[in-house]
């Protein structure tokens, strides 16, 4: 594969050629498709496989199902993040795929690395990885993500591991060093080494000055100071109770009543990588 890097620095996922193989022990990933492309696993004798029971597409006769349960317990409910888990034991095959378009990115998990992923964006994972998960917590997250940036991690602990992503759009990633430090929009953040540290910022939007830019913002702080935002969070709880209200695009306009017109970022600091996706989707629609 060419090693593709922008000038700012960004190395593109290898866009994976249809029908390329990826060995681990005895058994083969295959990526089919590039539209909306799918994981096709033929798993070997004994070896296994973990994921979202929505994403798999379909199955050998013989593969046989058993489930896992996901730590976390009520946190994980209130993160929209799965209680159980679906495992496929070989042999035989297994297929993946996700509702949307993008890109599948195969990540080798070296043994004592550990990786935090977007929630919901894991589309399988070998058994030899071990799962929990870590927020960002605090309320600028909140406000930036719904009901906060849940982090899936996955840890090689004994061996390697092989984890398999779904990016929406196409898939960036960049190595960051000792001390580096880039702002990520968080419907674009993807995953990240453990390593990397994240902290939320927000920028406040200036009014001043007579552009055409001063305009704008100053339109955007009179909405708020008008109300509209209150009424559109009002709105979604009287219609989704709680889960609406906590919807990250209610939460960012509603917080310009209190603080004004604003820009909530992720501050990702190195050593490490952090991986991005170009199509944004939010919690509802993802």
């Amino acid at each position: 594969m060419r090693d593709l890097v922008s000038d700012s620095g960004w190395r593109q996922a290898p866009r994976l050629r249809d029908l390329t193989e990826i060995t681990f022990g005895a058994s083969v990933f295959q990526i089919d498709g590039t539209v909306v492309p799918v994981a096709d696993v033929n798993l070997g004798a004994g070896e296994t496989v973990f994921f979202e029971h929505h994403v798999m597409l379909w199955k050998d006769e013989n593969v046989f199902m058993s489930v896992m349960t996901a730590p976390g317990g009520m946190k994980r409910l209130v993160g929209d993040l799965p209680f159980v888990l679906s495992v496929a034991r070989g042999p035989g095959r297994v297929s993946f795929s996700r509702d949307a378009p993008g890109e599948l990115v195969v990540l080798p998990v070296d043994s004592g690395v550990e990786l935090d992923v977007r929630e919901n964006a894991m589309i399988v994972a070998t058994s030899s990885l071990t799962y929990s998960f870590e927020k960002l917590g605090g309320l600028k997250a909140t406000l930036a993500a719904g009901t906060g940036m849940y982090l899936d991690r996955f840890k090689a602990s004994e061996g390697s591991g092989l984890l398999v992503l779904h990016g929406y759009g196409n898939v960036f990633a960049r190595t960051l060093g000792e001390g580096e430090t880039i702002q990520i929009e968080p419907g674009g953040f993807l995953y990240k080494d453990a390593a990397v540290t994240v902290e939320t910022v927000t920028h406040k939007l200036s009014t001043k000055g007579d552009g055409e830019g001063s305009s704008i913002g100053a339109g955007a702080k009179s909405i708020a100071s008008r109300g509209l935002a209150g009424l559109k969070a009002a709105r979604a709880l009287k219609k989704e109770g709680i889960g609406g209200l906590l919807s990250g695009d209610v939460m960012q306009t509603a917080s310009g009543v209190f603080t004004g017109p604003g820009l909530t970022l992720m501050r990702v600091t190195g050593p490490g990588r952090v991986g991005i996706q170009s199509m944004y989707m939010d919690q509802k629609s993802g």
